[in-house]
């Protein structure tokens, strides 16, 4: 009986001509995980008084996560918009 062997793949770097041009003043962020979360985008009108305190509320319970996933998430629309 006849063993059977399972190709590999090997992964490669990107060679120098296909690497991105990066900014070397930026630190590298790695993404290790994600997930998928469901929301839903509202559009909503109020009085300038409860903005102020839904914007106050935010402030006093965001973690330090949610700050940087806000700065990501600005930073791709740039990068993206940039790009156009």
């Amino acid at each position: 009986m006849k063993k059977k062997t399972t190709p590999t793949t090997k992964s490669t770097q990107p060679s120098d001509e296909a690497a991105i041009d990066l900014d070397p003043t930026l630190p590298v962020i790695k993404i290790v995980s994600e997930e998928e979360e469901m929301h839903v985008k509202m559009e909503m009108e109020m009085e300038d008084e409860t903005y102020d305190m839904l914007v106050k509320w935010g402030k006093e319970i965001a973690s330090d996560e949610d700050y940087i996933n806000i700065a990501i998430a600005d930073g791709l629309k740039h990068l993206i918009a940039s790009d156009k």
